[in-house]
């Protein structure tokens, strides 16, 4: 298909062929970069022009063109590197003629390199005076416009290059995910626990209730799932004796998109042996609140909501949260009751919710979730929707299960998580029945991780956090295709 070029693109490719008839490769080669905008105004910001003039630093520096004027024989450009701008004096008495004239023809969007002195203009900007200028790479495209930028929300997601280079709040969360994801390793390296890789190709689905992508293993002529958890994997090695693991890695779950959604994810999940649901409540406690120290903040702001990250977290049990709400004690009725609870607040049930326990669920959803600002550790869930949880022993219909909550959004779901083997294999029998009445996203029966219980599993205790989540939260954005650089995206045909 032949590529249509507008004014503006055909006359960048003019000054692509006009470099290359200089002699001057326009997509350039490696240059020696010395020095950042950040770190020569951290260094010498403070400075005054004569004191940087008795310095005389020199260096070197590149990024792209993003601003451009000239005054004669003297011209001002800021150019953008990964830190920020800082701004370039070119002299043409000092480049010479023919540098000046190339960079007379320069565009925004080049990337370019400069050497020279490190000074103060009349007007106090820190600047870098050129010395030698190396043009580096032609951009074909022009940037957008400079006060409308790039706004289209999806053009912003699916040019993610353009929106870097345009967006100073995009470039923000883009480095602050990797910050977040070394402080959970810095955190859960603190703890004892073992960073650990598990396979994403799993012949079995489980690990959670989630409906999965399938691909297809050519040499060994079956098909395999994308994997919907680390849980179970992550358990065997617990049984193996390694105490205490952790993986920070991708998810697949093949559903809907939306702000709190992506059909591709990163969690962390952890799993520490002799622990509990109660112990991963002070880890999961204690990460969000090292997180914030480290960065240097005690509260987010969230739809303009200031939610304090300090703790201690309030604990609420899920079916006292309902019980308030209904004005029913959901313990103590009937299935016909509970049924017509949901049916006054107008809750449909699939043919595998008809259970008390699916109806808490449902009811605590629509009800509670969003009532719930503060950080919250949401306590024992129904047995029915938790089948890798251990029963609670005060009673057997409920599990050790939590999930936190902040501002009505999810971002941990942990357990004491269940060992008994025989209880094991029930549940995954159960889940089975469930599948065959339509659920999607019911297990299958892993009789290997049964086998693996049967050798023992030391009471334990895990969690699994949302790493996406838990960067918009932090980054103080409600949609999760701000925190990941790369989102799904409908196609546009």
């Amino acid at each position: 298909m032949e590529q249509k070029l507008n004014d503006q693109e055909l006359v960048r490719r003019q000054k692509m062929q006009d470099l290359r008839d200089k002699g001057i490769d326009p997509f350039g080669h490696a240059y020696k970069v010395e020095a950042r905008s950040k770190e020569l105004k951290d260094k010498y910001a403070d400075k005054t022009k004569e004191e940087l003039e008795e310095l005389n630093i020199t260096t070197s520096v590149a990024g792209r063109i993003m601003s451009k004027r000239r005054m004669g024989k003297l011209g001002f450009m800021h150019i953008q590197d990964r830190d920020g701008q800082i701004q370039i004096v070119v002299n043409k008495g000092v480049v010479g003629e023919e540098v000046y004239e190339i960079f007379k023809a320069s565009d925004l969007g080049d990337i370019v390199g400069i050497k020279g002195n490190v000074v103060k203009t009349d007007s106090g900007e820190l600047s870098v005076k050129a010395s030698e200028y190396t043009h580096l790479c032609k951009a074909l495209r022009p940037l957008p416009e400079k006060y409308h930028g790039l706004q289209d929300v999806e053009e912003r997601y699916r040019r993610r290059y353009v929106d870097l280079i345009v967006n100073e709040d995009s470039r923000r969360i883009a480095f602050l995910r990797p910050r977040i994801i070394r402080l959970i390793q810095r955190y859960l390296d603190g703890l004892g626990l073992v960073e650990v890789e598990t396979p994403v190709l799993q012949p079995i689905l489980g690990g959670a209730a989630a409906r999965p992508f399938i691909t297809h293993h050519n040499t060994l002529d079956r098909d395999f799932y994308l994997r919907i958890a680390t849980e179970l994997a992550l358990k065997r090695l617990i049984v193996g004796g390694m105490e205490g693991v952790y993986e920070i890695g991708r998810l697949f779950r093949n559903e809907g998109m939306d702000t709190k959604h992506n059909p591709e994810f990163t969690t962390v999940e952890a799993y520490v042996a002799y622990s509990d649901m109660y112990g991963m409540m002070d880890l999961c406690e204690g990460l969000f609140t090292f997180i914030a120290k480290e960065l240097g903040i005690d509260s987010v702001k969230v739809n303009d909501k200031e939610i304090s990250l300090k703790g201690p977290y309030k604990r609420l049990n899920m079916t006292d949260a309902v019980n308030e709400k209904t004005h029913k004690d959901l313990r103590k009725v009937t299935l016909e009751e509970a049924e017509a609870i949901a049916k006054e607040y107008h809750i449909e049930l699939a043919n595998h919710e008809h259970t008390i326990g699916h109806i808490i669920n449902k009811l605590f959803e629509e009800l509670c979730e969003e009532d719930l600002v503060e950080p919250t550790f949401v306590y024992g869930h129904p047995i029915e929707i938790s089948p890798l949880a251990k029963k609670s022993a005060e009673d057997p219909r409920f599990t050790e299960r939590f999930e936190l909550y902040v501002n009505g959004v999810e971002y941990a779901n942990a357990f004491t998580e269940l060992n008994d083997p025989i209880d094991q294999r029930e549940r995954f029998e159960n889940q089975l029945k469930l599948k065959k009445l339509g659920d999607d996203e019911a297990s299958e029966m892993d009789l290997d991780y049964v086998e693996a219980l049967e050798y023992g599993l030391p009471p334990t205790g895990g969690i699994g956090i949302g790493v996406d989540r838990l960067v918009m939260l932090f980054a103080e954005v409600d949609s999760i295709r701000e925190v990941l650089l790369f989102p799904t995206m409908k196609p546009l045909d």
